[in-house]
């Protein structure tokens, strides 16, 4: 059976955190066990280890050369420091993540890969992670996802006059339809650097773009150089539309092609390196989207497929008997996200929900209700209540540009916040042999 964990990974969330590294440490570690010190914590070597079997196993599934070992350590301890001090920051103000949401998520991503919670757990344990360390893993992430939503998302606007700009810009590019694969390489400078930090991160720059046009592999040097989020990645960014580029790279980005390699580009993170890896073109059309609400259940070790499936049944036969479907979807819905509104997803794109859910779906005549059906997060009745043929313009499009605008303000201030908690903290080295700071 293939490796779960890259599912899990991409089930979890939008930023990227570590799953397997644990938190906990025995209460007493032996000096030459500890990788670092981070502020009042300690890195063991034996979570250092893990962490790093986890992605070299990434990587090799990715087709990503490996770095040397030494070099690869010192990128996953950076790594595991910047997750310690995001979980000092959440315990200190209080962010706790209780069991019963803990089990729901648990039961949430053995779905996510098609598996009962006893067939995840058999094949996590198969590839050699302890469920009970990937249990608290989970946890971490979780309370660290919850804590850069109190700190970053939750304070980022977006006003009127910068979704016209954004769309003015977009229109003088004239690049509204294409998309971008973007690799990034990042070489950071502390917050208020001095002229020399500054001039040696330039020069050490400088050499890895030499490299890098010399045929150096570009998600082996990420992986070995960079200091963005995403550098265990390879440096790979993703496909983004032209709106969804960082406004830095924006202008460059649309003038590249693929295999381009650019400049070094200045900011106050550092000095950054992107190569286009593709380019495609991604038309505008017209589109038919679905209004529809639905009612989710899950089983549990308690409570078998068969009874969610004749629960969901008399909820159907209810609702087709005069039961008002918003009021039932409330009061029994395990979907967190509809559930308040009364079951209701909104307006629905071809291709947004996963296929077993839209097939069901698009079989339905307006206010139709389906027979239960199970898809990968659990047993579903849906019901479709509108369709429309609709274009990318007006308020929906404005509605998109401004998540767009937002997802990039996030993004940025992550950096910039992460950046921040690592000048700020007390970290010793104990690999590199470095002085606390």
């Amino acid at each position: 059976m293939k490796r779960v964990y890259p599912l899990i990974a991409a089930a979890l969330l939008t930023t990227p955190l570590t799953l397997f590294a644990s938190n906990q440490t025995e209460n007493i570690i032996p000096l030459e066990s500890i990788a670092a010190i981070v502020n009042d914590d300690i890195i063991s070597n034996g979570e250092l280890v893990r962490k790093m079997s986890e992605i070299k196993d990434q990587l090799q599934q990715s087709d990503t050369p490996l770095p040397p070992d030494a070099v690869l350590r010192q990128r996953v301890l950076e790594n595991l420091i910047t997750q310690h001090l995001q979980l000092q920051i959440a315990q200190r103000i209080g962010i706790r993540v209780d069991d019963e949401t803990l089990n729901r998520a648990v039961h949430n991503i053995a779905a996510q890969n098609s598996l009962s919670l006893e067939q995840f757990r058999d094949v996590l344990e198969k590839d050699g992670y302890d469920y009970t360390r990937f249990r608290e893993s989970l946890r971490n992430d979780i309370v660290i996802n919850r804590l850069r939503q109190r700190q970053i998302d939750n304070r980022v606007t977006v006003s009127e006059e910068e979704i016209d700009n954004f769309l003015a810009n977009l229109k003088a590019q004239g690049a509204t339809d294409q998309a971008y694969h973007l690799g990034h390489i990042l070489i950071a400078v502390p917050e208020a650097a001095k002229p020399e930090q500054i001039q040696a991160a330039r020069q050490e720059a400088e050499q890895i773009l030499e490299k890098l046009r010399a045929g150096a592999d570009f998600a082996q040097t990420a992986v070995s150089h960079s200091d963005d989020p995403q550098a265990l990645q390879g440096g790979d960014l993703g496909w983004r539309k032209a709106g969804q580029l960082p406004s830095l790279f924006a202008d460059i980005v649309i003038k590249m092609q693929p295999g381009d390699i650019s400049n070094l580009i200045r900011s106050p993170s550092g000095f950054h390196i992107i190569t286009l890896l593709g380019k495609r073109d991604e038309q505008s059309q017209m589109i038919t989207q679905t209004r529809a609400r639905h009612i989710l259940m899950r089983p549990t070790e308690l409570i078998s497929e068969q009874e969610i499936r004749e629960r969901l049944l008399q909820l159907k036969q209810r609702i087709e008997a005069g039961d008002d479907f918003a009021s039932l979807a409330r009061s029994n819905s395990e979907d967190p996200g509809s559930a308040a509104t009364g079951g209701d997803l909104s307006w629905i794109d071809p291709g947004t929900m996963v296929p077993e859910f839209e097939q069901q779906m698009n079989k339905l005549e307006i206010n139709q209700i389906s027979e239960p059906f199970k898809s990968r997060f659990g047993w579903h009745i849906v019901q479709v209540l509108e369709r429309r043929n609709h274009d990318d313009q007006g308020k929906t499009r404005r509605a998109r540009v401004r998540e767009l605008i937002r997802q990039r303000k996030i993004e940025q201030e992550t950096q910039n916040w992460l950046r921040q908690l690592r000048d700020e903290a007390y970290v010793e080295n104990r690999l590199a042999g470095q002085p606390a700071k």
